[in-house]
Formats: C-alpha cells, structure tokens, sequence
C-alpha cells in the first residue's frame, strides 16, 4: 500500500520553529525571575500579600471530581480540535466553540470541587454577594454608593464592591430577584457567559482580518477554547466583565460589515460598552479596542456606525447619573481606597513586570510564540490595540497583582495569535498542560 509522506520541513521553517521555542523560553525565565524575585521579597517583607507570586495562589497540590473530565476534554480538542474547526460550517463552529470553551471551563472550576470551585467564589468577604441586602432601596443605594467606598467611611463597602462602579453588584442583586440568589447560582452565571468570550473573538476576526478572516478565526479556536485563561474565567465576575466587553466589540465589528441591520447591531454595540465602563473602571480602556476596530471597518461604515454606536453608548451611563450615581467622583474615591488597601504597600518596581509574568500565565506559551508570528492585517492590528491597553493597564500603577482575573478581558483577545502557528497540537498540548498544572498545583484565590 502507497504511504503518503510529507515532505520535509524546510530550512526557514525550522528557524521559525527555533524561534517560537526561543520566545516561549524567554517567557519560562520571564516567570522563574516572577517567582524567585516575588518568593525572596515576600519573605523578606511580606509586601507582595500575595503567597505564590505572581499568582494570588497558594501551593496545593490536589485533585478533584473535574479532574478526569478536564483531561477528557484536552486530549479531545488536542485531538480534534484543529480538524473540527477547519471543517465544521461557521454556525456550527461558533456552537460547538462555546460548548466545548464551557466544558473545559466547568471541569477546571470543579477540580477544586463544587463548593470551592464554584459555589462560595463570590460569597467571600471581598465579593458582591455580601452586599445583596443594601441593594434593597436601589435607586438611594446609587445615590449613596460613593460614600462608601473609602475604607474609614460608615459601612465601607467590600473591596470588589468598593472596586467597581455599581452595575457589577447590580447584577447579583437582579439574579437574586428573578429567584436565582446565593453563590452557586452566581458562579454559574459568571461560568456560563464568561464561556461566550471565545465566541465573540471568533466573530470579530472573522469580520476584521480581511479576506482571510474567516480562516485566521477557525485556526484561531482551538487555542481560544483550551485557554489556560479558563481557569479564572469559569472562578471570578471579571469572567463575565470579558464577556460583555467582547461582545461589545463583536457587535461593532459585525456592524463596520456590510449587514442589513447594521444600526441595530451599532448601537447594541455602544449599549454594551456602556455597560462594560459600569461594571469595572478599567474597561474604559477598551475603548481602544473598540477604535481598532472601528479603524479596521471601511471607510464609510466607519462615518455611519459612529452615532448609533455613540447614542447606545450613552444609555447606560445617563440611567445611572439620574440615578444618582457619579461616576467620576467614584473613580477619585477608588483611586484613594486603592492605595489605603494592600496596593499601598505593593511595589510598582515589581509588579510593573512581574504582572507580564502573570500574564504569560493566563495565555500560554503558544501565545507568546504566535505574537512573535503576528503578520500584517486585521488580526495584527487588532492584537496590537489590546496590547496597548495592557501596557497602559500595567504603567497606570492601578494593577499591582490579581491580574490573571483583572485582565481577563483583555488578555482572552491574545489567545487568537494562536492562528499563526503553523503546527497547532503540539501548541494546544502546552496550553492545556500550563492550565492543569497551575489548576492542580495551586489553589487559586479567584
């Protein structure tokens, strides 16, 4: 029987291979340097408050009931990944991505078992559920949400709370109207929406990285459904804050796009940005992803898409101010409870890099090897407007720690870059080891 062979890899592809490997290992020292520097200076004089840094982790090593279902589900998509996104029809891809993205984050949340894992996340002192019942009132609670948020004002809220502008525990205050109060259905809720992120970034590659944009995002899924990343995703609210902002993005990208009902898709585009900049203060800065975005549109879409993007946009902030709410007074204040928290003693000289560190954490070695690939056209520029973000995120001194949950939104974007690398399975092996490792090695806060 004729065996067919392939041919040899060239010598221009055995320097490119050389050069992922050289990137994904000076991304390995990157984090070694995070964890040496971060370990002596947390023993020296506890300034970190973190306990595995750069991780807010602890060292664990456990199983759980996940457990087998989490390493079903990577050999699988390792497997079989690649070759269903390739072949599937669009629909059906963009289906089977979200499923398959919120089997792999259900089975890492419940390594660490149902209570741990999902159920008590968001009860803890920090979290918004602690807060359900001073949402009685809700329009004098907006009115008096500022006076709240230092730490030596009367009945200071708790830091997440404190943290976010009011749409975050708004959203667990209506959960619990509609029946579905308490923890576990919370986490599920965060679980669940969190999972569409992946499909959303399907979506605006698909409509922004030109004519072929729709191959980029079907070699891109895989690595956006086994992200490392899913481990904070299906475990934290900042899930659910990716979510939204990428959807926001998604809308706009379909709208920049010759459809039909282009102005209904704008403007639910800007609702959902307005929504996004009251459910965390740091997700203003997707506006700059927004703008790459619209900057990779045609011409004249971008002139017509702008006002009703626009004219949604200002929905959710108007509904707030007559509410009530300030939103830039609540800014000054979080600025100021920042620093009285554990941020006023964490050195910037540490985590300035060491959150780079983090972030190599949360989007895997394949990720770095295909940001070292990134080509010309719609997908690098609007990988390019996300970094940006980050790098603005990271000098702003307003992200010292947690962000493998904080950044979440932005970073789940860079998993795409996973679309350059020429031999996927050996890539989406690493992703998923780097997610079982750190999920079963570490007991993670978020």
């Amino acid at each position: 029987m004729h065996r067919e062979t392939r041919p040899a890899p060239s010598p221009s592809d055995r320097r490119g291979t050389r050069r992922d490997l050289y990137a994904a290992g000076a991304a390995v020292l990157l984090v070694v340097a995070a964890v040496v520097v971060g370990r002596h200076i947390e023993q020296r004089d506890g300034t970190l408050r973190v306990s595995w840094p750069p991780l807010y982790a602890n060292w664990l090593p456990h199983t759980g009931p996940g457990t087998p279902a989490a390493l079903a589900v990577a050999v699988l998509l390792v497997a079989y990944g690649p070759t269903l996104a390739a072949r599937l029809p669009w629909r059906a891809l963009l289906g089977a991505a979200y499923a398959a993205s919120s089997a792999w984050t259900w089975s890492l949340a419940l390594v660490d078992g149902w209570h741990w894992g999902i159920a008590r996340r968001l009860t803890t002192k920090y979290e918004y559920l602690q807060v359900i019942d001073r949402f009685q009132d809700i329009p004098e609670t907006l009115r008096s949400f500022t006076r709240h948020i230092l730490i030596d004002s009367p009945d200071h809220w708790p830091a997440h709370v404190a943290g976010h502008p009011p749409a975050a525990p708004l959203t667990f205050v209506y959960l619990d109207r509609i029946g579905l109060g308490g923890g576990a259905w919370a986490g599920v809720w965060c679980l669940l929406v969190g999972a569409s992120t992946c499909v959303a970034v399907l979506v605006t590659v698909r409509a922004l990285a030109g004519e072929h944009g729709e191959q980029l995002a079907r070699r891109a899924a895989p690595f956006l459904v086994l992200a490392p990343a899913a481990v904070w995703t299906g475990t934290s609210a900042d899930g659910y804050f990716a979510a939204v902002a990428a959807w926001s993005v998604a809308l706009l990208a379909l709208s920049v796009r010759p459809v039909r009902a282009w102005p209904l898709t704008a403007a639910a585009s800007g609702l959902l940005f307005g929504l996004t900049c009251y459910l965390s203060y740091g997700l203003t800065l997707f506006a700059v992803v927004a703008a790459t975005a619209l900057l990779l549109g045609r011409n004249g879409a971008r002139v017509r898409v702008l006002p009703y993007a626009l004219l949604g946009a200002a929905v959710v902030p108007l509904l707030f101010t007559l509410y009530g709410f300030d939103w830039w007074e609540a800014y000054r204040l979080l600025v100021e409870r920042y620093y009285q928290g554990a941020a006023g003693i964490r050195p910037y000289g540490y985590w300035v890099w060491a959150n780079l560190a983090c972030t190599v954490l949360v989007v895997g070695l394949a990720t770095v090897a295909g940001l070292r690939r990134v080509e010309r056209g719609g997908l690098g520029v609007l990988l390019a407007g996300v970094l940006v973000s980050l790098l603005i995120a990271d000098l702003s001194g307003m992200s010292k720690a947690e962000t493998e949950r904080i950044w979440l939104p932005f970073t789940q974007w860079l998993l795409a870059a996973g679309a350059f690398l020429p031999s996927p399975r050996p890539w989406l092996a690493a992703q998923a080891a780097l997610a079982l490792l750190v999920n079963h090695l570490l007991l993670t806060g978020w």
